[in-house]
């Protein structure tokens, strides 16, 4: 079966910068419902797109095709006074900004004195990318899956 909108894709993969430093490496497959739901990098659905089981490849992802530039704008620091109990370096928070009230999570980078330093970048903004991956499987997702947006069962999602 061929990779297609609304098929569920499982995948071995592996991520790194650019100068080949593991970021991050799958131990269990992971199911990934494909057809722009958002489960993954575009750049990567693209490149799975009419693929089959035992396709491998390689990408090498600019930063424009990862996970987009840092944007400076988006660092703040709050007084530690303002800042929620047990919260560490490390952790996040959800903060809701913006004429709309919605909510931008953010990553406590440095506790420093009175002060909290977050940054509401994703961790890999500004780094290019490497990653392997290799179909395993594939199969028709469910009309559940597509409801909710994600693969279930084995490798995926579970309530």
């Amino acid at each position: 079966m061929k990779i297609t909108k609304d098929t569920i894709a499982t995948l071995q993969l592996k991520v790194a910068d650019a100068q080949g430093r593991l970021i991050e490496a799958s131990k269990e497959p992971q199911a990934l419902l494909v057809g722009g739901y958002g489960n993954t990098l575009p750049a990567i659905e693209e490149a799975l797109m009419g693929q089959e089981a035992g396709f491998q490849a390689t990408l090498d992802l600019p930063v424009d095709k990862a996970f987009g530039p840092r944007d400076e704008s988006l660092t703040r620091s709050i007084p530690k006074a303002d800042f929620p109990p047990g919260v560490k370096v490390g952790g996040q928070l959800e903060i809701r900004e913006g004429e709309n009230g919605e909510f931008r999570r953010y990553h406590v980078v440095k506790i420093k004195g009175p002060q909290v330093l977050l940054d509401g970048n994703h961790p890999l903004a500004g780094v290019a990318l490497k990653v392997s991956l290799k179909v395993m499987s594939v199969r028709a997702a469910s009309a559940e899956e597509i409801a909710h947006g994600h693969a279930h069962g084995e490798h995926g999602h579970h309530h």
